[in-house]
C-alpha cells in the first residue's frame, strides 16, 4: 500500500475534493487547504457554495472542465458510489477515500476501471509522513493543523 500512496501523492497534480466545506473548521476545509499549500491544484466539489479556499465549486466531477489526477472523498461510506461512478466517467487515476470512509463495492469498480484506491486514510497525514521521511525539518510548514 505504501507504494501506491507514493505513487499517487508524486504523480497527482490536480486533486477534487468531492465534500469540500467553505468552514475552516472542518477537516475537508484543512485538508484542501494543506494540500493547496503543498502545491497541489485542488477543486471544490461542492454544489451547494459558488467557492471554496479562492477557487470556484463545482456541482459535480461531470462539471469540472479540466482533468482530474486524484479524486478525493469527504463524504459518508453510503454516498461514495455516484462519486466513483462520476471519477469513473471523468477518467480520474486515483480516489482517496478519507478516515472513516469505506465501500468495498465500489472501491472494486474502480480497480476494474484501472483507478488506484485508497480508503479509510487521511491524505493530508499520509503527505505529512512522507515528506518529513524526505526532510530532516520536519513537515512542510502547510497549515492543516488538527485535520485527520
Amino acid at each position: 500500500m505504501a507504494d501506491i500512496i507514493d505513487r499517487m501523492l508524486q504523480e497527482t497534480k490536480t486533486i477534487a475534493v468531492v465534500g469540500l466545506s467553505p468552514d475552516p473548521g472542518r477537516d475537508s476545509h484543512r485538508v484542501a487547504r494543506y494540500l493547496q499549500q503543498a502545491g497541489y491544484r485542488v477543486i471544490p466539489v461542492n454544489p451547494m457554495v459558488p467557492e471554496v479556499l479562492g477557487v470556484r465549486s463545482y456541482p459535480d466531477l461531470a462539471s469540472v472542465p479540466e482533468r482530474i489526477d486524484l479524486v478525493d472523498v469527504f463524504r459518508r461510506s453510503e454516498g461514495v458510489a455516484p462519486v466513483v461512478e462520476g471519477a469513473i466517467r471523468k477518467g480520474a487515476r486515483f480516489i482517496w477515500m478519507q478516515d472513516g470512509v469505506r465501500d468495498e463495492a465500489s472501491a472494486a469498480k474502480a480497480r476494474a476501471a484501472g483507478i488506484l484506491v485508497v480508503m479509510d486514510n487521511c491524505i493530508m497525514r499520509e503527505h505529512r509522513r512522507r515528506l518529513r521521511g524526505r526532510l530532516a525539518t520536519g513537515p512542510s510548514g502547510a497549515d492543516g493543523a488538527g485535520a485527520c
